[in-house]
């Protein structure tokens, strides 16, 4: 039988591609998905929004004790 007779196999007929390969480190990883932007406007804003959280909380405690 010849090699043009022969029923072919998964493997030799069907080629795949190969996988991107995959980032090796975690902030190689975390770089590639978000801007550095992004980062830095999201931590100023947490922590800005905490500030102005416990501002508002100390309003609260220091009218309640003026009653």
């Amino acid at each position: 039988m010849s090699r043009a007779e022969q029923p072919a196999t998964a493997t030799s007929s069907t080629t795949t591609p190969a996988p991107a390969p995959a980032p090796t480190s975690i902030r190689a990883r975390f770089e590639s998905k978000f801007p550095r932007g992004l980062i830095i406007r999201l931590i100023a804003y947490l922590f800005v929004g905490h500030l102005f959280a416990f501002f508002v909380y100390l309003l609260f405690v220091l009218g309640g004790q003026n009653q």
